[in-house]
């Protein structure tokens, strides 16, 4: 994937913690349109990570992100938050989605907490722009709530909590009672993504109808699978909790990679057979149903599993 080198044309730090870029090309010429729910990887010295863009997804001239700070994370919003400058330039890569709207769903549940937000913004824009229905819950805490103006300005279906308990009854309500057809997306920290997901799945919503989009590539440990090495004849197994780019590290085999978190597609592999447990937010739909490579830092096997290396 091709990258764009852009610059940082304007800084917001008006919700606490959170950190909004708008980022430009020095031309300030039309950028790559963008699907609903897209994300851009920002690199920076020594890894790479994912945002959510929140602007315009047709022809836009600019793309905004917005980055919570994690002190304790891998350094990349610490280096947003504290080294960036106006006028400084990044090297991004070029708009993904994993995350985009079902087209065919009657309704579109929005369903967010903190800087999960953020792919719920263009996903309200584009219902806007072609008349879908879109309802959005989102819990933050007090003050700290992102794009809450803009987002009321988007739509007057937008439910907002600072109180968790009064959030999970609405939702409740709301999943038991939304008509059929109805596809939820859900964004936020990994334990309420899970605690979303098995509400929705304990009211009946079938998998096939509820979307997550985590902050980076799935990390839960998963079960252990059995490798294969094609050229070598080599084979090991991958523990749980311990990824396939680890092990191959551990066996001698390096593998290209930087984010380590299933975004930036460095740690692409081939497979040669098995079933690829994708946990990535990289591979297209048609990559992942080919099932013919796999990223190493995050994406396990459903049994043994041969690699091309």
């Amino acid at each position: 994937m091709s990258s764009l080198s852009l610059e940082i044309v304007g800084i917001d730090d008006d919700v606490p913690g959170v950190r909004t870029l708008t980022l430009a090309l020095p031309d300030r010429g039309p950028l790559p349109s963008l699907t609903p729910g897209s994300h851009i990887v920002v690199e920076y010295d020594g890894g790479a990570n994912a945002y959510s863009l929140t602007g315009e997804t047709a022809a836009p001239r600019e793309y905004v992100i917005s980055v919570l700070e994690c002190p304790d994370g891998r350094g990349g919003s610490r280096w947003i938050h504290r080294e960036l400058c106006v006028g400084d330039t990044v090297t991004v890569r070029e708009p993904r989605s994993a995350f985009a709207p079902v087209l065919r769903a009657r309704r579109h549940l929005l369903i967010a907490a903190g800087i999960g937000i953020t792919p719920m913004v263009s996903h309200l824009r584009s219902a806007r722009r072609w008349g879908r229905d879109a309802q959005l819950l989102y819990v933050h805490r007090d003050g700290r709530g992102a794009y809450v103006d803009e987002i009321k300005e988007l739509t007057d279906q937008a439910r907002f909590f600072t109180d968790r308990a009064a959030f999970v009854a609405e939702l409740a309500a709301v999943l038991a009672d939304s008509p059929f057809g109805t596809h939820a997306y859900i964004c936020g920290p990994s334990q309420f993504i899970d605690d979303v997901s098995a509400l929705a799945a304990g009211l009946g919503w079938p998998p096939s109808r509820i979307h997550a989009e985590h902050f980076g590539g799935e990390l839960t440990p998963g079960e252990p699978f059995e490798v294969e090495i094609a050229t070598s004849g080599a084979t090991f197994v991958v523990e749980s909790g311990v990824s396939l780019l680890e092990a191959l590290e551990a066996h001698g085999l390096p593998v290209p990679n930087m984010c380590r978190q299933g975004v930036c597609g460095e740690c692409r592999i081939s497979v040669r057979s098995g079933n690829v447990v994708h946990r990535d937010l990289y591979l297209s739909e048609a990559e992942r149903d080919a099932g013919d490579v796999m990223m190493a830092c995050v994406s396990r096997a459903d049994g043994p599993l041969e690699l091309e290396l």
